[in-house]
């Protein structure tokens, strides 16, 4: 396990070997790319099966006093800054493998996918290069031990993200995408960072380990414990995309689609999910008031994001618009103290939605078009995406038995068992409009009558097929691991735990009305979408003041333009104004341009003449000499 650390360095040096020799290698270095993932895939069993074979007797192994599970820790000295040792190191736990479990092989499926799909690009090799880094700076934020080293790996993300994002910088859309989301998530980073560094000053170190020991003991008081936990979770809402830090995710759907299921469904926007969860000791300590907090932006955030997926044209930007929703849900299960629920969708949604963002990718490539109004009955043509993708879209309407459904009944019975009722009815209705939007998008693209614009679709080659393939087997069967199996196995309750593990428990009732509800969605968008006989128009026209404020995403673009621009814009010219002329002209300019007219004034003085000189010395001696002569008299 000590080298597991190998993990993301195979892809850190495959980055910039890329980037010096790429246009020298075959398919302009993408096969060091993908070489590179595949041995961090590789390392990762290897880890894990060392993993599974250790004991809190082995070395540099315990069992943590939090998440009650094995827990091994690997540190080196990085730098000394005057008294402080600063250290960098790894950790594996339960919470670790299974991160880079899911990062590793998405990003795999992704990399053979973007073969066919990136084909012919200009930039393929530049393509391939910051998909390393990313993937690098992605699993060294996974196994970092410390917060430096991890708020180290989570600015890499963002700028990988940024230069992903702009990938086609070349358009006005994606150049504007990709600073809109560097810039949004730059706000909860600072959060974020205010928070390490409180930390920091409260334990002097930024040792994770240290930092939850000193809340669980009470050697950090209350209010430092929750500011803290506060300003992280402004970091993982600004990566998660929660309300109202979402409004960058849909915009980056201007990056190659690729792009979209490796960064916004699988691996980046997680990675909030992630802190809170690698962080949970802070928000659980004391009377666990922040975890309050994360369930009420949670339901906030998903059921926002679900009325608008319900509306969206744009395949991708329902997807888009879904990823904010089950982030929500995650963050709701985490606020619920549903840890390994929470652990367990976002693994379950993180293979559904890659398959699905590499479903929609596979329509654009074949159709060049992302309205669904413009689509229809394409698995007449494209039959194999089509299977796939609806795979992926059942899985996560909550359909049984395939894994979305399993591991959304976790978070309902979670939040069920710690919340009131207010968070368990808006937690039905959210899971509801979730198989809503999902059956909709999946029935008006791939099913009906065959559009005449759509007789020349072909399906996508293999290197696009294939990982969607893999990708449709774990998003139906990875619900089964939440089973007690023969052996040692016993659910992943006993894998991925915050406290004593158990395994599963299935809350009938809610199962039993979520799959109802589910199972209801989908025949219901099924008689309105295919067979035409269920009219929306009555029911839109009822409610077609809301349905304008939903279409347009309740307004939070304009509301955040119009504070830049009569807020942000007239303040930051007030204090420009006052720059220039109060502390240029009259602070600094003032005093210099003071001393250059004394200047001009005293040299008048300086004739060169001689005469001059005498005149003043025989006019100063006289004044004198009359002065004296006043005085003595």
């Amino acid at each position: 396990m000590q080298w597991a650390w190998l993990i993301p360095v195979f892809c850190f040096a495959a980055a910039p070997l890329i980037v010096v020799f790429g246009q020298k290698l075959p398919g302009k270095g993408a096969i060091l790319s993908l070489l590179a993932i595949t041995g961090g895939f590789v390392a990762f069993w290897i880890v894990l099966v060392n993993f599974l074979g250790a004991s809190p007797t082995s070395s540099g192994c315990f069992t943590s006093e939090h998440t009650e599970s094995l827990t091994c820790v690997y540190e080196q000295s990085w730098f000394h800054a005057a008294d402080l040792e600063l250290v960098w190191g790894i950790i594996i736990d339960p919470l670790t493998l299974v991160m880079l479990g899911l990062v590793t092989f998405v990003a795999l499926m992704v990399q053979v996918y973007s073969l066919g799909y990136m084909k012919g690009d200009p930039k393929f090799g530049w393509y391939f290069a910051v998909h390393s880094l990313f993937a690098a700076a992605m699993l060294t934020l996974v196994l970092a031990d410390n917060f430096l080293l991890l708020y180290v790996a989570w600015e890499l993300v963002g700028i990988c993200s940024y230069l992903l994002i702009g990938f086609w910088h070349e358009r006005p859309s994606a150049r504007e995408a990709a600073k809109k989301a560097f810039i949004v998530t730059r706000i909860g980073d600072v959060g974020l960072l205010i928070g390490i560094l409180l930390l920091w000053r409260e334990v002097g170190s930024f040792s994770m380990t240290e930092a939850f020991n000193a809340a669980s003991t009470g050697a950090m008081s209350e209010g430092v414990t929750t500011a803290a936990a506060l300003l992280l979770f402004l970091g993982a809402m600004g990566k998660s995309a929660q309300v109202p830090f979402h409004v960058w995710l849909p915009d980056a759907m201007e990056g190659p689609t690729p792009v979209s299921a490796l960064i916004h469904a699988a691996t980046m926007v997680v990675a909030g999910v992630f802190l809170v969860a690698r962080a949970f000791p802070l928000f659980s300590a004391y009377d666990a008031d922040p975890l309050l907090v994360v369930a009420i932006v949670g339901l906030v955030t998903a059921l926002m994001a679900s009325t608008i997926a319900l509306v969206a044209t744009d395949l991708k930007r329902i997807l888009a618009y879904s990823t904010i929703s089950h982030l929500g849900l995650m963050m709701l299960s985490l606020g619920a103290f549903g840890y390994t629920a929470a652990i367990f969708h976002l693994l379950a949604h993180g293979f559904a939605k890659a398959l699905l963002f590499l479903g929609a990718g596979s329509v654009l490539h074949s159709t060049e078009e992302l309205e669904i109004g413009r689509m229809g009955g394409l698995r007449k043509v494209m039959p194999l995406t089509a299977f796939v993708f609806s795979i992926g879209a059942l899985s996560l309407g909550g359909i049984p038995i395939l894994s979305g459904f399993w591991s959304k009944d976790e978070i309902l019975a979670a939040v069920n068992d710690h919340r009131n009722a207010v968070f368990i009815v808006f937690g039905l209705i959210t899971a509801l409009m979730s198989a809503l939007y999902m059956a909709r998008a999946t029935f008006i693209v791939f099913y009906g009558d065959i559009k005449q614009a759509m007789e020349h679709v072909h399906e996508s080659p293999w290197q696009m097929i294939i990982p969607m393939a893999l990708l449709a087997v774990l998003a139906a069967g990875f619900g089964f691991l939440s089973f007690n199996w023969p052996g040692n196995y016993d659910g992943i309750g006993s894998f991925v735990s915050f406290g004593e593990g158990h395994g599963f428990q299935f809350t009938w009732w809610l199962g039993i009305l979520s799959a109802i509800m589910a199972v209801g969605s989908f025949i219901f968008a099924w008689m309105t979408y295919v067979k035409r006989r269920i009219a929306l128009e009555t029911i839109t026209s009822k409610f077609a003041p809301v349905l304008k404020v939903v279409e347009n995403k309740y307004y939070f673009d304009e509301v955040y333009q119009w504070v830049v621009d009569r807020v942000v814009l007239v303040f930051s010219g007030v204090i420009a104004w006052f720059d220039r002329a109060v502390v240029n002209d009259i602070a600094v300019n003032s005093p210099a341009d003071s001393v250059r007219r004394l200047g001009f004034t005293l040299r008048l003085h300086i004739t060169g003449h001689v005469y001059s000189y005498t005149l003043a010395m025989v006019l100063g001696s006289v004044g004198l000499g009359v002065f004296w002569w006043i005085r003595s008299t």
